[in-house]
């Protein structure tokens, strides 16, 4: 195989050629130990592809979540409640309220609400206002993207801040950028907390984030960079944040020095194997809907061609990545709104 990043040595820019080993391993292995000894080991190009997938991390965090509930429901005879707004018939928003309701039955209780996609600004507004005052509501979230005569910001700042378990709100944004606790936005909380839960070093490392969305991109950022001594820690890393519209040349010369990448552009398969380092981290988060040419049906990829895994040491796959960590997150986010709500005495 050969990688096209060059090697920089001395201030020279050397091309290489490397033989990678690729092996899948069992989620049975201690995923920090494994993490650890891989990047100590000086034989740094040779190295064992894992596939961070759903199968462990997220049942990890369902049974954390399981945990709490059983202990919160022994001590106030209550459990967490997540309500959902779903405003439309877009079938993806649909999907994605579904599982995240299926999921909340980890919670004991949860609800949808479905509105009619003429529904209007004032009474969305109305609707939620009566959720923020319903005092059996822990969790709220209002399903995006929203119809187009509707102000997405005005709505998200309507969710009260304790309950806004998407963490879409203007303070709880604040509240991130300036290394507060807050409630995090579910799908950057997944990213970050796989890096944790795998043991990968973010301490000092070059990543590259492609994609400067609000909900996802930004958020991601900064997690990354920001200062670990901090009340919400970050990961301390060196963060160069790309999109959709960087040239695909410039973005490939931050990609090939990367050691972490995570691709949130929502640009199919965007990142190509020659524009990842060997032994890099790759976390896919992008959920596109492409027509399989073979079957002419519909099928998810992500932002980055798997094709990459043959040079990665960390690859999320889409789907079964990032997706199921999300949800998993969303749930946390509701436990951890309800026990506010308890220590607050509201």
């Amino acid at each position: 195989m050969t990688n096209n990043c060059p090697v920089e040595r001395g201030g020279d820019s050397i091309p290489h050629s490397t033989s990678v080993l690729a092996h899948s391993f069992s989620w049975q292995t201690s995923l920090t130990s494994l993490t650890h000894k891989m990047l100590q080991s000086k034989k740094i190009f040779t190295v064992a592809v894992l596939f961070i997938k759903r199968t462990e991390l997220a049942m990890q965090i369902h049974k954390e979540i399981q945990r709490d509930v059983s202990e919160l429901l022994c001590q106030s005879n209550t459990r967490p409640h997540l309500s959902v707004i779903l405003v439309g018939d877009d079938p993806a928003s649909h999907s994605y309220v579904k599982n995240k309701t299926k999921t909340a039955v980890t919670l004991g209780n949860s609800e949808t609400l479905m509105k009619p996609t003429n529904v209007t600004q004032e009474e969305l507004l109305e609707l939620i206002d009566k959720m923020n005052r319903d005092w059996r509501v822990s969790g709220l979230l209002v399903q995006l993207p929203l119809p187009e005569h509707i102000n997405e910001r005005a709505v998200c700042n309507a969710v009260a801040p304790e309950k806004d378990v998407d963490g879409f709100h203007i303070v709880n944004v604040g509240k991130l950028c300036l290394d507060q606790k807050s409630m995090i936005p579910a799908t950057p909380a997944a990213v970050w907390e796989i890096i944790k839960r795998t043991g990968i070093d973010t301490f000092g490392k070059n990543v590259v984030v492609a994609g400067r969305s609000k909900n996802v991109g930004l958020p991601i950022s900064m997690l990354l960079h920001t200062d670990g001594r901090h009340e919400r820690p970050g990961g301390d890393a060196t963060v160069t944040i790309a999109h959709r519209f960087t040239p695909i040349e410039q973005l490939k010369r931050h990609t090939c020095l990367a050691d972490i990448i995570i691709a949130a552009a929502g640009v199919p398969r965007l990142i190509t194997a020659d524009m990842v380092k060997e032994g890099a981290t790759v976390i896919d988060v992008g959920i596109n809907r492409i027509q399989d040419p073979k079957t002419g049906k519909t099928k998810l990829v992500g932002d980055v061609d798997f094709e990459g895994k043959k040079k990665a040491s960390f690859i999320t796959p889409v789907p079964g990545g990032v997706g199921p960590m999300t949800v998993a997150m969303l749930m946390k986010n509701t436990v951890y709104a309800f026990k506010q709500c308890n220590v607050s005495g509201n």
